[in-house]
C-alpha cells in the first residue's frame, strides 16, 4: 500500500540500497524512506567477507530479519572474503570455486525463510566487482556460480544472475555455453544512462537483445532490472529524475533503482576513494539527508507534475529566432523569477528560464509559466553549477536577471558548505560566463539586506507594536547604500561575496552589472517558509489552521514591497543599465511601507478573522531587529517609486493563496495565542 498523498510506483518498482555493518541507523532511515515513497522490495548486498569479519554474523543476524520484516528483500551475495581469493581482495575469484556455493547453503540455512531469490553475485563483467583478468573467460565465474545456483535451486530458492553492467549479450552467451543457465530463474540487467553507458540505447532495445538471446537458447528466464540510477555528479537533479520516468517504463518484470542515499564523502566505493566522483551521488537524498528533486517530488506525490515539467522543458522556443536575443531569468521559476518573467514576456520579450527545481513548489510555477506565456519562453533545467549549461544560456542572451540562490539564513548555517557552492560559485560561475562571452549580456543581481548584518550599532526602542530608530533621519529614510557591511551568517556571507564580485566584475572588466539589497518582498507565486518569505508563510499557516512561531519578540519590523513593484524596479534598472552599472541600490518598501511580525499577524488576522496558535521562541542568528530600505538612490536615479501600499499587497497575496491551496478565504475562530507571551495593545508604547 502506498502511503495516501503519493503517488503510487509500480507494484515492480524497488529500491537498491548497500549497507556497511553497523549503519543501523541509515538502514531504519531507508525503510522510513521506502514507505514514505510506497517502496515495497529492497535489494542489497551480503557481503560473503563482511560475514567472517568479527562483527558480521551478528550484523547479518539483525539486518536481514529487519529488512525482510517490513519489505520484500532480494540478498544479493557477493565480495570473496581476502584470505580464500586468488588475489587479496574482495573482487577475486576464489582459489576453490565450490566455497561460494557452501556459503550459499550456509546462508540460506540462517535465513532462508526470509527471501524467495537470491541474487548470485554483482556486475561480473565489471572489473572492479569481478576481476575477470584473473579469470579470462569467466569459466572459474561460471563454475562457482553454475554450483551455486544449483544447490540454492535444490534448497527451494529461486536464483538471479547476478546484473551485467554494461549488458553484454556477448557474455550472457557465455553463461549459457557453460552450462551455468539451466539453474537461473532470472537475467538481471543493469543500466546508467549516460553516466556508465556512453552509448545508451534505451531499456526497450537493451531488454529485447537480452530477451532474444534466452529466446535462442528456449530459455524461460525473467529479465529484472536489479540495479539501474543515474549520478547528480554535475548537479543535474533534473535529469536523474527524466532518467527514473523512463526507467519506470522498461518492458521488465522488476526494477530496482539506485539508491537511497548518496554515498558518504569520507568513505571508500568498492575499492576506490575518489577516483570516480560519479559513484558518490547516486542517491535519492544527498550525504547529508537533503531530498534531491527526485524524492522530493516522489514524497509530495508529484510524479504526474514531474512529467509534466518533462514536456515544458521539451518544448521547442523560438528564442533563438529572428527577434533578437533573450532575456535570462536564473531561477527563474521561483517567486520573483515567475513574476518577472510573466511581466517580460506579456510585454513581448523572448525569456529564458534557467532553474534546477530546488525549492518547492516552483514546479508549478514553470507549468505556469508556460501555459501563459507560450512560445516566447524557453526552459532549462539546470544549475548554475553546472558550466556547459550556463555558457550555453549566457551566449543566447541579452541581459540576465540573477535570482538563482540558496535563499535561507538557517540553511546557511546548517550546511554553509552548500550554501557557498550555491551563492558564492554559482554567481562566480555566471559573472565568468559573462566575462568570457563574445557578446556580453547585461546582469542586474539580486543581494539581500543581510549584507548590513545585524545593524547593532542602531539605537532602537519599542514603540507600540514595532522597533523605532531613536535617529529620526533614520525613521525617515531607513538604512542607505552607505551602511557599512557587516556579513552576519554564512548566507551573509555567501551573498556579500557574490554582491561584492558583482560590484567588483563592473569596476575591473567593465561588465554592465548592478546590485539590489533588497529587504522584505512578497506576493503571488510566493511558497514561504519559515526559513524564507516570512508573509507568505504567515498567510499560508493561516489559512491551514497551522501553528506560527515568531523567533524574538514579533516586535523586529521591515520594510515590504509587493513583488509588481519590484518587477517595475527591475525592469527600470534593466532598461537603464548602462548607467546604472557598479552601483548597488537598497530596495524594498522603504518607511511607508514598514511593519513589524505583531502588526503583520494583525493585519492576516482582519483579512481572515482569525488566527491559529502563536508562540515565540529566541532569536536566530543573523536577524535583525529593525531594517528599513532608503530607497532614494535608486528613486532618483530612475524615477521608481512602489505603488502598493501594505494592505493591497498583502490582500493580493491572501486571495492568490487561497485560490492556489484551494482553502477557504475568511475564517471566524479566535485567534490562539500562546499564554508565555502575549501581543501589547497596538498603540501602547512600551519602553
Amino acid at each position: 500500500m502506498s502511503r495516501p498523498g503519493v503517488e503510487a510506483l509500480p507494484e515492480k518498482f524497488g529500491l537498491v540500497e548497500w549497507f556497511r555493518p553497523g549503519e543501523r541507523e541509515r538502514v531504519e532511515r531507508v525503510l522510513a524512506d521506502m514507505k514514505r515513497l510506497g517502496a515495497r522490495r529492497l535489494r542489497t548486498g551480503i557481503s560473503w567477507a563482511d560475514w567472517y569479519t568479527s562483527e558480521g554474523r551478528e550484523w547479518y543476524d539483525w539486518l536481514v530479519p529487519r529488512l525482510s520484516g517490513e519489505v520484500e528483500f532480494l540478498p544479493c551475495v557477493l565480495y570473496t572474503p581476502p584470505s580464500i581469493g586468488l588475489e587479496s581482495k574482495t573482487s577475486s575469484p576464489p582459489k576453490r570455486a565450490l566455497d561460494y556455493a557452501d556459503f550459499i547453503d550456509l546462508f540460506i540455512t540462517a535465513f532462508g525463510e526470509h527471501f524467495e531469490y537470491v541474487e548470485l553475485w554483482n556486475e561480473p563483467n565489471n572489473l572492479s566487482e569481478w576481476d575477470w583478468t584473473l579469470d579470462p573467460h569467466w569459466t572459474g565465474f561460471g563454475e562457482m556460480i553454475g554450483a551455486a545456483a544449483y544447490w540454492a535451486r535444490q534448497r527451494g530458492k529461486k536464483t538471479v544472475l547476478g546484473g551485467m553492467s554494461p549488458i553484454d549479450g556477448h557474455w550472457l552467451c557465455r553463461m549459457f555455453d557453460l552450462g551455468v543457465m539451466e539453474h537461473i530463474d532470472v537475467v538481471g540487467i543493469h543500466g546508467f544512462p549516460d553516466i556508465f553507458d556512453y552509448t545508451w540505447k534505451g531499456w526497450a532495445r537493451n531488454i529485447a537483445m537480452v530477451r532474444e538471446i534466452l529466446d535462442q537458447h528456449d530459455s524461460p528466464c525473467e529479465v529484472w532490472v536489479t540495479e539501474a540510477g543515474f549520478s547528480t555528479w554535475q548537479h543535474d537533479e533534473f535529469k536523474q529524475a527524466r532518467v527514473f520516468l523512463e526507467f519506470l517504463e522498461a518492458p521488465a518484470q522488476r526494477l530496482y533503482w539506485y539508491g537511497a542515499d548518496d554515498l558518504d564523502p569520507g568513505l571508500a566505493a568498492v575499492d576506490r576513494f575518489h577516483l570516480d566522483e560519479r559513484e558518490y551521488y547516486f542517491g535519492f537524498r544527498k550525504a547529508d539527508g537533503t531530498p534531491k528533486l527526485l524524492y522530493r517530488l516522489l514524497e509530495e506525490g508529484k510524479v504526474t507534475a514531474l512529467k509534466k515539467v518533462e514536456q515544458v522543458a521539451a518544448a521547442p522556443a523560438r528564442v533563438g529566432a529572428a527577434g533578437g536575443k533573450a532575456i535570462l531569468v536564473t531561477g527563474g521559476a521561483g517567486f520573483i523569477g515567475t513574476n518577472l518573467v510573466h511581466h517580460l514576456a506579456r510585454e513581448g520579450q523572448r525569456v529564458i528560464v534557467y532553474d534546477n527545481l530546488s525549492r518547492p513548489g516552483v514546479e508549478e510555477n514553470l507549468i505556469w509559466l508556460k501555459e501563459n506565456c507560450g512560445d516566447r519562453l524557453e526552459v532549462r533545467i539546470a544549475d548554475t553549477r553546472n558550466h556547459l549549461a550556463l555558457h550555453d544560456a549566457i551566449a543566447q542572451c541579452s541581459h540576465v536577471y540573477h535570482f538563482a540562490a540558496q535563499v535561507a539564513v538557517t540553511t546557511s548555517i546548517d550546511n554553509p558548505a552548500a550554501d557557498f557552492a550555491i551563492n558564492g560559485q554559482g554567481t562566480f560561475a555566471l559573472l565568468e560566463a559573462i566575462r568570457t562571452a563574445k557578446e556580453r549580456p547585461s546582469l542586474l543581481f539580486t543581494s539581500t539586506n543581510k549584507v548590513y548584518g545585524g545593524i547593532e550599532g542602531c539605537r532602537i526602542r519599542k514603540n507600540g507594536t514595532r522597533y523605532q530608530p531613536l535617529d529620526p533621519e533614520l525613521r525617515r529614510y531607513g538604512f542607505g547604500e552607505g551602511t557599512p557591511l557587516d556579513f552576519l551568517s554564512p548566507y551573509g556571507c555567501s551573498k556579500g561575496c557574490a554582491d561584492q564580485y558583482v560590484l567588483d566584475y563592473a569596476r575591473s572588466f567593465g561588465i554592465n552589472a548592478a546590485v539590489f539589497r533588497m529587504s522584505c518582498i512578497y506576493g503571488p507565486h510566493q511558497y514561504g517558509t519559515e526559513d524564507q518569505g516570512w508573509v507568505a508563510h504567515f498567510a499560508i499557516r493561516t489559512l491551514k489552521g497551522e501553528p506560527i512561531t515568531l523567533y524574538g519578540d514579533g516586535y523586529q519590523v521591515r520594510d515590504l514591497l509587493f513583488v509588481e513593484d519590484l518587477v517595475d524596479a527591475m525592469c527600470r534598472a534593466g532598461a537603464m543599465m548602462p548607467q546604472l552599472a557598479g552601483q548597488a541600490f537598497n530596495i524594498g518598501g522603504g518607511p511607508e511601507r514598514a511593519a513589524s511580525l505583531l502588526e503583520l499577524l494583525e493585519l492576516l488576522r482582519d483579512l481572515h478573522g482569525s488566527l491559529p496558535q502563536v508562540s515565540f521562541d529566541d532569536w536566530r542568528t543573523g536577524d535583525q531587529r529593525y531594517y528599513v530600505s532608503d530607497t532614494r538612490k535608486f528613486a532618483q536615479a530612475t524615477g521608481w517609486s512602489p505603488r502598493h501600499s501594505v494592505r493591497e499587497g498583502v490582500e493580493s497575496l491572501y486571495r492568490w493563496l487561497c485560490q492556489s491551496l484551494g482553502t477557504p478565504g475568511r475564517g471566524s475562530e479566535a485567534a490562539d495565542v500562546d499564554k508565555r507571551k502575549s501581543y501589547p495593545a497596538p498603540g501602547v508604547e512600551a519602553m
